[in-house]
């Protein structure tokens, strides 16, 4: 298979798809890099715990609400706090690999310009993870907070001194926060329907449920949101799609000159 077949069709209002096994590579060796990168960031706990203390004596400094308060709520029934669990276990990464494959079959402009965003904020992550190692509210004996998925279930990690496989004092910022947003922005920028917005529940209820399982802090979320808007500060954004009289969007058209440009900036 050639990238040439694995393009799709050129149009005036159509850019050409980026080589698929080009896209695997490309993604596969970035989420390596990543864990490689996680990593090297763990080990450090006691500077971690130091630095999870200053992040709660600023929050409570903000006189920003106590994560305490959501947890309370999903404490409330089994229910509630088994679904929190799953959420957080499992929603992060299929629902970012399935806009990925959604854009690149449908948008591929908007799939260049997302893939580069979530890869700006993951690679800023990791320089933060490496050098403000911070331990989760749920290991502060100070917050007051269980850890829901060690107690109800399911977990994804194991005790922190014999988890190889996560560094657990990569608190902020939150991942699972930014790729949150980056999905939500992704879709509302891609999209045209009247109820796109509605992709903004997605980050929301993933901040209700970090901080409800005790897995993150307020500011791991608002440091995640600073670092995924200088990110797209960064990233040229692509034309928009317009509605069709017959109800489908098509991509904006654009100058061929801007064509050009965006073609060679694959």
């Amino acid at each position: 298979m050639t990238s040439r077949t694995e393009a799709a069709a050129v149009g005036p209002d159509r850019p050409a798809r980026p080589p698929l096994v080009r896209e695997l590579l490309l993604v596969t060796g970035l989420f390596l890099v990543y864990k490689l990168g996680r990593q090297l960031a763990a080990g450090h706990s006691g500077e971690a715990f130091r630095n999870a203390h200053h992040v709660w004596d600023l929050e409570r400094a903000f006189h920003l609400p106590g994560e305490g308060s959501v947890q309370s709520v999903l404490l409330h029934g089994d229910t509630l706090v088994h679904l929190a669990n799953a959420y957080y276990a499992t929603v992060h990464f299929p629902a970012t690999a399935g806009l990925l494959v959604w854009l690149y079959l449908r948008r591929p402009a908007h799939y260049v310009w997302t893939r580069r965003g979530l890869a700006a904020v993951t690679a800023a992550a990791l320089v933060l993870h490496l050098t403000f190692p911070l331990a989760p509210p749920r290991m502060l004996a100070e917050a007051g907070l269980i850890d829901t998925a060690r107690v109800f279930g399911p977990s994804v990690y194991g005790p922190p001194k014999t988890d190889h496989l996560s560094n657990q004092f990569a608190a902020m910022p939150s991942l699972h926060f930014g790729w949150a947003l980056m999905v939500a922005i992704a879709l509302i920028v891609a999209t045209t329907s009247r109820w796109r917005w509605l992709w903004l529940l997605h980050p929301l209820l993933t901040l209700l449920v970090i901080v409800g399982t005790a897995n993150h802090y307020w500011l791991d979320a608002v440091a995640a949101t600073a670092l995924l808007g200088l990110a797209l500060a960064l990233t040229p954004l692509p034309h928009r799609p317009v509605a069709t009289a017959a109800g489908r969007s098509r991509p904006a058209s654009v100058p061929a000159e801007q064509n050009t440009l965006v073609g060679a900036a694959r």
